[in-house]
């Protein structure tokens, strides 16, 4: 699932003239779709950590487990003084387990939902008082470039998560090549990497039984509402989640429970019942292609961590001099 460059306040409540085009051009589109980066407000941001605490949900667990075992490697080989900049950062608990360790100069943390990232460092502030910090509220997915107040001196992006997947593989090449171009001649990256695994696991990490991950994605219905004054009627949809094996991916929809007609500001559409909007796409990776990914994109993979059961991969980068 994403945690998410121009300074954009998604959960703002009204959306500015690129995100109503994207939105348009999205619910209009052939096969209707919006973007991920659109399931993070407040609230969304909110049912995702409750959705990180579901024993179905083993990505955030498997990650944590490997960076307590091997924390203190991970910290020798990324290096310790860096810039930590800590893209979709949410509630920045996890780049804040490893403070201790890396011991960061300056900690920059970057989410779509700025409101939220605001609350949560300013809490973080208490407790590290030593580190520098400052909160970003950005859209990176489609541009990317660090205002003057984040230091130079040797970047380390930390991209957990698996928030990778989230991109088609070729746009994950595109993103990563961004990064590259703002990590300096000394910089790194630290990522999270979803592996491969059975479809079963798969499908229940993505449509737990309690519902939590169903209710994160009709909020992204609630978003659109307020965004472009839009009128879904949110009982009247259904969540799917499932991995789509022949597409290497997880796959978010919701599904229209009955024919309906939907307004937004600057455009409208019929839903027949049955019909999808598509709103997630996770993709998992094997390992030797992830660590390809990685060089086409200008980095040079040096460690990689993994599980005992290997779902889930920890690997750093360094940037490969131009």
């Amino acid at each position: 699932m994403l945690t998410s460059c121009t300074h954009v306040e998604v959960g703002a409540s009204i959306a500015n003239a690129h995100e109503a085009d994207e939105l348009h051009a999205g619910l209009q589109a052939d096969d209707a779709c919006i973007s991920p980066k659109f399931l993070y407000d407040a609230l969304g941001s909110k049912l995702f950590e409750a959705i990180c605490e579901l024993p179905e949900y083993y990505p955030t667990r498997t990650e944590a487990a490997i960076f307590e075992r091997h924390g203190a490697e991970i910290a020798r080989v990324a290096g310790t003084g860096t810039t930590l900049i800590d893209l979709g950062a949410g509630n920045c608990a996890k780049a804040a387990s490893l403070f201790p360790l890396l011991q960061p100069a300056q900690y920059v943390a970057v989410d779509i939902s700025a409101e939220f990232v605001h609350d949560a460092l300013a809490r973080l502030r208490q407790r590290f008082p030593k580190i520098a910090m400052e909160a970003l509220g950005m859209d990176f997915s489609n541009r990317f470039e660090l205002p003057e107040l984040v230091n130079a001196g040797r970047r380390l992006f930390f991209y957990p998560g698996s928030s990778i997947g989230n991109f088609t593989p070729e746009h994950a090449q595109a993103f990563l090549t961004r990064l590259r171009a703002q990590c300096g001649p000394d910089g790194g990256l630290l990522i999270g990497i979803d592996l491969v695994k059975d479809k079963a696991t798969l499908d229940a990490a993505y449509d737990d039984a309690l519902g939590v991950t169903g209710a994160f994605n009709l909020n992204i219905l609630r978003h659109v509402n307020r965004l472009v004054d839009a009128d879904f009627d949110i009982r009247q949809w259904k969540h799917h989640g499932f991995y789509n094996a022949a597409r290497g991916r997880v796959e978010m929809h919701l599904e229209a429970r009955s024919a309906q007609e939907v307004t937004w500001r600057g455009g409208a559409r019929r839903f027949e019942a049955g019909d999808c909007i598509h709103t997630e796409n996770s993709y998992k990776y094997q390992q030797a292609d992830a660590i390809q990914l990685l060089e086409r994109s200008g980095f040079e993979a040096t460690r990689v961590w993994t599980d005992p059961q290997r779902w889930f991969a920890v690997i750093h980068a360094q940037a490969i001099p131009a």
